[in-house]
């Protein structure tokens, strides 16, 4: 369903650095930088970007908004979330654990990103 997801950084150095080590933990590979500043990271299945904002605002988070990358399993997830935090990242909602409802049991890791973003790693749990 989706392309792409880009998301707007102040600080593009310090947002790189942190999806560096979060997305490594999943093990995609570093972001490339092009020749607008602009980070990107290729995969299979879709693109996730960083920008300065090209209108020449703050960067913003979205109030609300969650950014989910997939985890293959809650140690992945873990490895996700330590990585977010030694690159600075910051926890927020529950740590990372287990929930059930009527999705299933899912394994869910959150943070926010240096610029804000709110990101989730999701590892869907065996029925």
């Amino acid at each position: 369903m989706f392309s792409h997801i880009m998301v707007g950084a102040d600080d593009v150095a310090a947002s790189k650095a942190f999806y560096d080590a979060t997305l490594g933990a999943l093990g995609h590979p570093a972001g490339g930088m092009d020749d607008k500043g602009r980070v990107f990271y290729m995969t299979p299945t879709g693109i996730f970007a960083i920008t300065k904002p090209i209108n020449g605002d703050a960067a913003s988070c979205a109030n609300g908004a969650t950014i989910g990358f997939a985890a293959a399993s809650p140690e992945q997830a873990d490895a996700w979330h330590a990585a977010g935090l030694a690159a600075g990242g910051t926890a927020c909602e529950d740590p990372p654990g287990v929930r059930r409802g009527g999705l299933g049991s899912l394994y869910l890791a959150y943070l926010r990103d240096p610029a804000g973003n709110k990101l989730c790693a999701l590892h869907r749990m065996p029925a």
